[in-house]
């Protein structure tokens, strides 16, 4: 079977076992075909994750791809239908552990690439790939660590496309031009153990903080605007007693989450829940962790290159969107970067036999050289 460069490519990138935060020599088969048109390779590797810096060119204009070779782990095996990591296409799907999110993504970008530079080896600016295996897990020893090496060099990109899954029903339908702010909590509320016979004896922090989480669960924080939807609150976990039905609990533990808008910020959320919970006369202590800050490309050179490419290659009016969780394009964005990010389909992310159209393979990488021809082509 005759199978496509970028079909080639992605198949052998799904071979590779590499689970957060093993990269399993992905960075290096990418690295080898960028070395081969002109890359300066540079590997970054921090404690136990690899990182990869290519990039070819010296001066202004830079655009970059992004992405990760981690995937999350498998699941249980019996419930895939085929070894998720030995890839194979059925019905003109293309299954395996990243198939989506994002190695189909990334070997289009270097198929793109390869294209690229053949047709204009003398082309404005740079070419950059910033690659890492810690997206999908605590992303402390990625991208963040890339951009603080880079930035210490004043090396700067100007463009940045990520290449996460960001269509939803046909290639290029959604891409997304910011995300939303992601901010979490642990709070702990205090009270006092005792017998249920004796509540008198005791106090109860499950009851005593009912009424302020369902005020957070009520409360309308912001409106959203034109480009982002209204921030919301979720409680993800609420834990509380030892297990015995005679026992009142000593304490509570409520785990919550921002997803904010650029209408508020992290500053004015976490005002705002104090002033709840000590409206209501609560004990606490509360942890908050900052996950990522909101950021938006507006409508410019990016965009409208995408935009147009998307719409030669597919026939697609691609739509522009900031819903969905945090990537790490919120670690790029503040350098000043335009930042888009735009893949495949994305409704088998995350799933037990994750897959892809292998028919949206080549129309993909057609859609990443056309970007690059838009806006670094003499």
């Amino acid at each position: 079977m005759n199978h496509s460069d970028t079909l080639e490519l992605s198949l052998q990138l799904l071979r590779q076992p590499s689970v957060t935060p093993v990269d399993h020599d992905c960075q290096n088969i990418m690295a080898e075909r960028l070395a081969k048109i002109g890359f300066n390779i540079e590997n970054m590797r921090f404690e136990d994750v690899d990182n990869l810096w290519a990039r070819r060119g010296t001066t202004a204009p830079v655009f970059c791809f992004a992405g990760h070779t981690d995937v999350v782990p498998t699941g249980h095996l019996d419930a895939w239908n085929s070894d998720p990591f030995l890839p194979s296409i059925r019905d003109g799907k293309l299954y395996g552990r990243g198939s989506a999110d994002m190695k189909t993504a990334l070997a289009a970008m270097v198929v793109a690439s390869e294209r690229f530079v053949t047709n204009h080896p003398n082309h404005k600016g740079s070419i950059a790939f910033l690659i890492t295996s810690d997206e999908e897990g605590p992303s402390i020893n990625g991208t963040v660590k890339v951009i603080e090496t880079l930035e210490a060099r004043n090396e700067k990109m100007d463009w940045c496309l990520v290449g996460e899954p960001s269509s939803t029903h046909q290639l290029g339908d959604i891409v997304k031009n910011g995300r939303r702010g992601s901010l979490n909590a642990i709070l702990t509320v205090h009270g006092k153990q005792g017998h249920v016979a004796y509540p008198h004896l005791a106090n109860n922090p499950i009851h005593s903080a009912s009424k302020a989480l369902t005020e957070l669960c009520d409360a309308v924080w912001d409106n959203g605007n034109e480009y982002f939807p209204a921030t919301s609150f979720q409680i993800s976990n609420i834990q509380a007693g030892t297990g015995a039905t005679n026992v009142i609990p000593g304490t509570l533990k409520v785990t919550f989450n921002f997803r904010y808008s650029t209408e508020v910020t992290a500053d004015i959320l976490k005002q705002r829940v104090l002033e709840i919970l000590d409206k209501h006369n609560l004990t606490y202590d509360i942890h908050w962790t900052l996950s990522g800050l909101p950021f938006l490309t507006p409508v410019g050179e990016l965009v409208n290159a995408a935009k147009t490419a998307i719409k030669n290659v597919t026939g697609v009016e691609t739509v522009l969107s900031t819903s969905g969780g945090t990537s790490d394009g919120r670690f790029i964005a503040p350098t000043g970067a335009q930042v888009l990010e735009l893949g495949v389909l994305n409704e088998t992310i995350h799933q037990i036999n994750e897959h892809v159209n292998v028919a949206d393979l080549e129309p993909l990488a057609e859609i990443y050289e056309q970007i690059l021809v838009e806006l670094l082509a003499q």
